[in-house]
């Protein structure tokens, strides 16, 4: 308001709002101590940065003591986050997406014969896949049958490779608890990566031919 009231003491301006001239210019200190730590802390941000770009805003907390030490400054972690939010300055993580399938692969690909089929009971259509879980040293893999009428998983296995093992036995499985006497009308590999694709052939091959 000063800056219209310019003839207007500051004393009478506070007095205005409650306040004294004291606490006005106590504000004014604050604010410039808060603007001067902020700048402190950007720029030791930018000079982490430099050297390493990709630094995480967890990281530099870390990184960031010795300086703040120097200059006689703290900043606790949710400070410092909505300060490189507010400077933008906060690095994006990527989520990286898994792909598991590739239908782009140079094998034979057959026509889907269920595609105009009505599925009206249990047993009449199988469906087959393989799909990894992620460990803290690795993965193992899960072969899984499941009947495409009730959606029950009516064969599964754990398995350390794509070999076709895991498949087998999954089948096997499959096998042995169904209803039927009969094997079902369609058994389909719902994946299209080649290297499962081609590991659940192998396993049908192995497992059904013999019953047929």
């Amino acid at each position: 308001m000063k800056q219209y009231y310019p003839q207007t003491s500051m004393i009478v301006l506070c007095n205005l709002f409650g306040k004294t001239r004291h606490a006005w210019y106590d504000n004014n200190w604050r604010q410039q101590e808060e603007f001067l730590k902020e700048e402190i802390i950007i720029q030791l941000v930018l000079e982490i940065r430099r050297q390493l770009p990709a630094t995480g805003t967890r990281k530099l907390m870390h990184m960031l003591q010795p300086g703040l030490a120097a200059h006689g400054l703290q900043a606790g972690r949710d400070y410092l986050f909505d300060l490189l939010a507010a400077h933008k300055l906060l690095i994006r993580t990527r989520k990286r997406k898994i792909i598991t399938t590739d239908s782009r692969h140079w094998m034979h690909k057959y026509n889907t014969l269920i595609k105009e089929l009505e599925i009206t009971r249990p047993e009449q259509v199988w469906v087959s896949d393989i799909t990894y879980i992620r460990l803290i040293n690795g993965f193992i893999y899960l072969s899984l049958i499941t009947d495409a009428y009730s959606k029950k998983v009516i064969g599964f296995n754990l398995h350390k490779t794509l070999e076709t093992e895991g498949c087998i036995i999954a089948l096997k499985m499959a096998i042995e608890n169904r209803i039927n006497k009969h094997l079902p009308s369609y058994i389909i590999q719902t994946g299209g990566a080649s290297t499962a694709a081609k590991t659940m052939l192998i396993c049908f091959v192995k497992t059904i031919l013999p019953l047929v």
